[in-house]
């Protein structure tokens, strides 16, 4: 029997990209902790849905709890906040000469690193749009960029075996040699959409609301100033370009603001994830973890950070049932970014 890939955090993201290897006739094994999802997945009923593909397929499945065996390619897909976690769960089941991919929205192979090893630990950046709907059911919106890379930046031979893979999945996947560059872009454009779920809005009309634009620009610059201190170029995806916002040139910023819209509205998945942990699922969010070692660099250099502390400060007030939704959250984001 080939070697599985390992699938650890088979919603959204990690259940996309394995139906996909699935399908294409790799050795999938799925790991999950919703008993109910591992149960559809083994029995062949993991349904994507959506405009970009529309199958059922399936595979090995099963919980951290009865997980057996060492193996060397596990991609970890679950939420930023249960990375050290999961990381801790899946170590004893990593081959010495294997690998944790994080496919996850953050900077969490900080986290990885430090308990697996950073020889252990293989950058990835994603975004696509997907939604977890319920047990075996996973929405896939829209196609976005995938990219992976050493931490280091060299090209090793599995670095390459893996790009190739992804390629089936995401025939546009990108082998980057800056994939902190992708990881720090990101963050810039996830300021954004953190900050629409602060809103009912879509993701597409809370950057095209020319009242939302000062709030936009004051996270990204933020953020931006952040990756300039630790050395980092980011670089831009899917219509985001952060050059622009570094600089004053307006037409600049228009136009990747523009694209940013033309992108969000093509896709099927109108809000983000963050939102819909918020508003449907009713869960606490990613959202302070992803910006703790955004935050945590800040401090190493000394550079504020009110636009992401009042973030954070907002989307937990929503999460303990504080605050509700709503435009005036982001108006009171918008003051800080006027400086009132």
């Amino acid at each position: 029997m080939a070697e599985p890939i390992v699938i650890w955090g088979a919603g959204a993201i990690g259940g996309t990209i394995g139906a996909h290897l699935a399908r294409a006739g790799h050795e999938v094994l799925f790991v999950d902790v919703v008993t109910e999802h591992v149960a559809e997945i083994a029995a062949g009923r993991l349904r994507i849905e959506g405009p970009v593909s529309s199958f059922t397929t399936g595979g090995r499945a099963a919980t951290p709890e009865t997980m057996q065996g060492r193996h060397k390619l596990i991609l970890l897909a679950v939420k930023a906040h249960h990375t050290e976690a999961a990381t801790r769960a899946l170590a004893p089941f990593l081959a010495e000469d294997g690998a944790v991919v994080s496919c996850q929205n953050g900077l969490n192979e900080l986290v990885i690193a430090e308990i697996v090893g950073r020889q252990r630990t293989i950058g990835a950046f994603v975004n696509f749009g997907a939604d977890y709907l319920e047990p075996g059911r996973i929405l896939y919106g829209t196609r976005g960029a995938v990219v992976v890379g050493e931490l280091d930046g060299a090209r090793t031979p599995r670095i390459t075996a893996l790009h190739d893979m992804l390629k089936l999945f995401e025939p546009e996947a990108v082998l980057s040699d800056n994939v902190f560059g992708y990881l720090w872009g990101k963050a810039a454009y996830g300021g954004i959409l953190k900050s629409s779920a602060l809103t009912n809005d879509s993701i597409a009309d809370f950057i095209a609301d020319p009242a939302r634009k000062p709030l936009i620009l004051a996270i990204v610059r933020e953020i931006l100033r952040i990756a300039q201190a630790e050395q980092v170029v980011p670089l831009g995806f899917d219509g985001f370009d952060p050059a622009p916002f570094a600089g004053r040139d307006e037409a600049a910023i228009a136009d990747t603001m523009a694209r940013m819209v033309a992108y969000n509205r093509r896709s099927a998945k109108s809000h983000s994830g963050i939102w819909r942990d918020l508003a449907v699922r009713k869960r606490q969010t990613d959202v302070a973890a992803q910006l703790a070692p955004v935050r945590a660099a800040a401090r190493r250099h000394g550079i504020p950070t009110p636009m992401t502390d009042k973030l954070v400060e907002l989307i937990t007030a929503i999460e303990a049932g504080k605050r509700e939704i709503g435009g005036e959250l982001a108006d009171e984001l918008g003051r800080v970014a006027a400086g009132r």
